[in-house]
């Protein structure tokens, strides 16, 4: 810490661990039971209960399986993810609200996972809300996948470094970078980035391609590292109308 600084106790903290939840559907009645276990369930215990809820709820416009509800939760440790889910499984109004999206023949979901990611040092603290606007904003989920965990650090580097200063100068602005604990496709680095609009998304990439300090940056990390992400995933969501960030 500079000399005549003192550490502001009351500013945000950012996330040391992220969920990512998924829920995979097919068309029908799965979607609205997924979405209405959200609202009127998981995200009324959990700020009953004090726990963490999650930062956005969202529903996939272009991914490898659609339709899809997805949502990302943040958390203090590891512990208090585990602890999350044995005070919801202890609390009435959670398990009313399971138990609808569950009644029924048919499956609620197709499939569900969970994703355990360690939030990289250069996550910013989440924003409590966004600026409103009258559409849901969309958020792209990207994936690089590295070769080898030193590729990884490399290209944790490069972020930390230039990278995410170019990002925001062309309108990037990721509010969730971390890497995969327990998951697939790992070694890798995952961020979120919300958009006020598709037009929006395409804008910012392209200026961010086209920018001349991207190109060098990209030369010389390939030079130094090689190809520090082999295989890139991408998916774009929209904003649940009822989702804390949207």
């Amino acid at each position: 810490m500079m000399e005549g600084m003192t550490q502001d106790k009351s500013a945000p903290r950012a996330p040391r661990y992220f969920v990512l939840e998924q829920y995979l559907l097919k068309n029908g009645s799965q979607p609205g039971r997924v979405h209405a276990f959200f609202e009127k369930g998981v995200l009324p215990a959990r700020r009953r209960l004090g726990l963490p809820a999650p930062a956005v709820v969202m529903e996939a416009l272009v991914a490898v399986h659609m339709p899809q509800v997805a949502c990302v939760t943040p958390y203090a440790s590891a512990g208090q993810w585990m602890e999350s889910w044995a005070r919801l499984a202890a609390d009435g109004g959670y398990r009313e609200a399971l138990a609808a999206m569950e009644a029924g023949e048919e499956a609620p979901y197709e499939q569900y996972s969970e994703v355990l990611l360690e939030a990289a040092p250069y996550t910013p603290p989440l924003p409590a809300s966004l600026p409103a606007q009258a559409q849901p904003r969309v958020f792209e989920l990207r994936l690089y996948h590295s070769p080898t965990e030193r590729q990884l650090k490399a290209l944790h580097e490069r972020f930390a470094g230039p990278e995410i200063q170019i990002f925001h100068r062309c309108g990037i602005h990721p509010v969730v970078y971390g890497s995969t604990l327990a998951g697939p496709h790992k070694p890798n680095l995952v961020y979120l980035t919300p958009f006020d609009s598709l037009a929006a998304r395409e804008k910012a990439w392209a200026a961010f391609s086209a920018d001349p300090e991207w190109a060098k940056v990209r030369a010389e990390s390939i030079a130094r590292h090689g190809q520090v992400s082999s295989v890139i995933q991408i998916s774009l969501y929209r904003a649940a109308a009822y989702s804390p960030l949207r």
